[in-house]
């Protein structure tokens, strides 16, 4: 038989379902999500299936009640958009889901006229969604703008900028406001139990059946009765919502996410209100499936999953996520000034083990990368040695901090820039490609990047030991080669490269610098242009700033070509840094540099975009190649 997902092409199929059968396609959504993120789709990759199985109802409302893309639905983060996907002309494709060519895990504007706004970072969703309203206003037409935002997005500072606007803004805006208590992790703060009074109040006990009840004596009555008696019949259960009352913004609910005919009831008479509301919804991260229930953590974003018993399969070495906790933890042993901070990502940073060992020095302030920054400065004014974990992509969030309020006052900060480099299936909102080029200029700071486990232990050491100035180290996402730390790190000399290998034959020809995880890179092409009768050397620069100029210069008078490799974008890179260094001392050795190009970078398999944009070893050694046909050996010498 034919499944009622299967006769869904569009929103139109949606509102063409009948509504005793909507349970049904609820349930039939949840078994996609499941089948495409799992190994039972044969090229699944995984994905944010928790968040999507939370929000199948209230996706399924949206689309009976309003019309995309004429409506507007802005999803805060837009990770929750799978079901939406389907819903949308892309139900056929849906097996390709974070797959190189294929969907994107988030909502991009180029793949769907659907999709109204591109997203990937929290917080956003409030300030777009205004814009979007107040657009509609100036040129008096009258589609819905409909905002998405998790309970989560409410520990961003943003979101209370735009909540301070909109009443004076705009005469017309819906929010949603999709409570499940967990971000990534579950939510932190005065703003979580602020939301827990809420839906905890005796007021409230009998909410939903009072809601159900509502509605239902309503149903077939004027719009203008309903929304009288709504406005009655809801005044002496808005108390705990004073917080949006006094911003100008109407608050209904909180009521069940789950019952699908109550939200399309409700949507229907918000989509008729002059004024902003915010309809507070209760929804459970996981709905439907007994894993994604008991590990909300892990189901959050995964890999691929057996879908009986939701296990993954682990990977081989400890990540360097879990490194940094571990490694801290042991450093705080000792040193009682160690603090872990950390935006939302105990698990994603890994200091979710530091927080285990040490509870009292671990600080998890939300979704909140800027305050986080000020707060880790405010600990280095009174002597702490506060570590901030924090994607690079999502540092960016706090660069004014890390300038003005940082790095000015050189303040030991230490900044631990996870994901940094390509972040793979997540694709453009989540590589960590630019924190080279947004850092290397700041005055005061220190940069550095691990080849393998073992330096970026001697790193955080290095990091640990070191209160003349803030330092920052990037590091990738996932395992690193496998090196096993020393039981004793050491202190590195900081702004000293370590020669890897030298030539095996005089003269060296090249010498390739290969930053952090690139440097294996480096080593695979030197043993190809070593095959060749190339003599190269490979340097490991450790040190992004200050650079270790002396052995760049070393290298490039005695060499024929200088080669950097690093998994950032070239421009104003660690390539541009040598190259601009070697301006400076007027040394025209020619520079070959690889790394990602002066675009955003898809989603992908990072094997598959490497080749793709030219960063690997075969690349490298084609255009060393073709260098040295183009000039002659010098002859020189590397001692």
């Amino acid at each position: 038989m034919t499944s009622i997902l299967q006769t869904i092409n569009s929103p139109d199929d949606v509102k063409a379902v009948a509504e005793k059968d909507l349970p049904i396609l609820a349930e039939e959504v949840r078994a996609e999500l499941i089948r495409v993120l799992s190994e039972e789709n044969p090229k699944s990759v995984g994905g944010h299936l928790g968040p999507n199985l939370g929000v199948v109802e209230l996706t399924i409302a949206l689309h009976r009640v309003f019309s995309t893309p004429k409506d507007k639905f802005v999803f805060d983060v837009s990770h929750q958009g799978y079901v939406h996907k389907m819903f949308t002309g892309r139900r056929e494709r849906f097996d390709t889901m974070r797959q190189y060519e294929g969907l994107n895990g988030f909502l991009l504007r180029t793949e769907s006229e659907h999709d109204c706004y591109g997203a990937g970072h929290a917080g956003t969703a409030l300030s777009a969604a205004l814009g979007m309203a107040v657009a509609r206003d100036l040129r008096g037409s009258d589609e819905s703008v409909v905002c998405v935002a998790g309970d989560a997005a409410f520990t961003c500072g943003v979101s209370y900028e735009a909540l301070n606007n909109i009443a004076e803004q705009t005469k017309k805006l819906i929010i949603i406001l999709n409570d499940n208590e967990w971000s990534i992790d579950r939510n932190v703060g005065a703003i979580a139990r602020y939301f827990n009074r809420i839906t905890t109040s005796p007021t409230y006990s009998g909410l939903h059946d009072k809601a159900a009840k509502l509605v239902e004596k309503l149903l077939g009555k004027r719009v203008k009765d309903f929304a009288h008696r709504v406005e009655t019949g809801m005044k002496g259960l808005i108390a705990p919502s004073v917080l949006f009352e006094d911003l100008g913004i109407r608050y209904y609910g909180p009521i069940d996410g789950h019952d699908v005919q109550l939200l399309v009831r409700t949507l229907e008479f918000l989509k008729s209100q002059d004024e902003p509301v915010i309809l507070h919804v209760l929804t459970t991260k996981g709905k439907g499936y007994a894993p994604a229930l008991e590990q909300p953590l892990k189901f959050h974003g995964l890999g691929r999953f057996e879908p009986k018993t939701g296990a993954t399969k682990s990977a081989p070495t400890p990540t360097y996520s879990e490194l940094l906790g571990q490694t801290l933890s042991k450093f705080a042993d000792t040193n009682n000034k160690i603090v872990g901070i950390t935006g939302a990502m105990p698990s994603g940073t890994g200091l979710i083990s530091f927080a285990k060992a040490h509870p009292k020095r671990y600080f998890d302030v939300g979704i909140a990368e800027e305050h986080a920054a000020l707060f880790a400065a405010g600990l280095a004014c009174e002597g702490y040695a506060p570590f901030l974990a924090i994607y690079s992509t999502f540092m960016q969030r706090a660069y004014d901090m890390i300038l003005h309020d940082i790095a000015l006052q050189n303040l030991p900060v230490r900044l631990c820039m996870d994901r940094g480099g390509l972040s793979g299936d997540d694709g453009p909102t989540h590589h960590g490609l630019f924190d080279i080029g947004y850092l290397r200029h700041v005055p005061n700071l220190i940069h550095m990047q691990p080849k393998d486990e073992d330096e970026f232990v001697d790193m955080l050491w290095t990091m640990a030991n070191y209160n003349a100035g803030p330092t920052a180290i990037r590091y990738p996402r996932g395992s690193g080669t496998g090196v096993q730390p020393k039981a004793q790190p050491k202190l590195l000399e900081i702004g000293k490269a370590e020669v890897v290998k030298h030539g095996s034959t005089q003269p060296v020809r090249v010498a390739i610098f290969g930053l952090g995880g690139m440097c294996q890179l480096a080593e695979q092409a030197a043993v190809t242009l070593e095959g060749k009768g190339i003599s190269t050397a490979v340097i490991n620069p450790r040190w992004i700033k200050p650079l270790d100029g002396a052995t760049i210069e070393f290298f490039a008078r005695s060499v024929d070509v200088i080669c950097t490799m690093e998994d950032h974008v070239l421009h104003n890179g660690f390539g541009c840094a040598v190259m601009e260094h070697l301006a400076e001392q007027r040394i025209k050795t020619p520079v070959i540099r690889i790394g990602w190009p002066d675009q955003f970078i898809e989603h992908g398999a990072p094997d598959i975009l490497r080749k793709k944009h030219g960063l690997t070893a075969d690349d490298l050694v084609s255009k060393v190649l073709a260098e040295l046909e183009s000039k002659p050996s010098s002859g020189r010498s590397v001692a």
